[in-house]
């Protein structure tokens, strides 16, 4: 199972990827395994400033939606719209192509609470 080292990793399995104090956030290849085929992911936060932990969307697969928690503070910047027509991406590039949103943050040391790669990998049993 892919678990890029370049990465931090939630609890709630969203992969999260910082640059300045932009981050990128999706979800990890355990989750979209877990979920199954991913048929719509909802985004309504678009340009809103929640807490870390917040709901700030969802995402549907055959058989359920699961809610998607924010990794840090911030203001939601960008939704990857792509996702509307083919949200099958999250499930073959969730990494890449399957990523969900940017968010400007307000603590980039919140950052440095999130799991390392290895604290992720143990925490699924990979």
């Amino acid at each position: 199972m892919s678990i890029p080292s370049n990465l931090k990793y939630t609890k709630d399995h969203e992969w999260v990827i910082l640059e300045g104090e932009i981050a990128t956030i999706g979800i990890t290849h355990f989750a979209q395994k877990e979920l199954g085929d991913i048929v719509y992911v909802e985004v309504e936060t678009l340009d809103q400033t929640l807490e870390k932990d917040e709901v700030f969307g969802t995402v549907e697969a055959v058989k359920t939606v699961s809610d998607l928690f924010l990794p840090m503070t911030g203001e939601i910047i960008a939704f990857n719209d792509a996702l509307e027509s083919s949200p099958e991406d999250v499930n073959s590039d969730p990494y890449g192509k399957g990523w969900m949103i940017k968010v400007k943050v307000a603590n980039v040391s919140d950052y440095d609470e999130l799991l390392s790669s290895e604290e992720y990998a143990k925490l699924i049993g990979a």
